[in-house]
């Protein structure tokens, strides 16, 4: 199982709504709004990095009032 963070930055105004359509999204564990450079961070979990590469693809970066996304897998050192 691969987990990441994902930090999304959102047009003005619409990080709750951002917030709240990617936390249907199966396989998001969480999804938070925040101050700061970016307006949503989402913890999110799939099979394989690939899988979360399409559920970041098809699935984050399709909801609308998205601007950005910066993909942080979690590491175990």
């Amino acid at each position: 199982m691969v987990q990441a963070y994902i930090l999304i930055q959102t047009e003005v105004g619409k990080a709750s709504a951002v917030a709240e359509s990617i936390s249907k999204i199966p396989g998001v564990l969480q999804a938070e709004d925040v101050t700061g450079p970016y307006d949503v961070i989402v913890r999110a979990e799939a099979d394989t990095v690939d899988d979360l590469g399409r559920l970041v693809v098809a699935k984050v970066q399709q909801i609308e009032g998205i601007t950005r996304t910066l993909t942080c897998p979690v590491v175990h050192l």
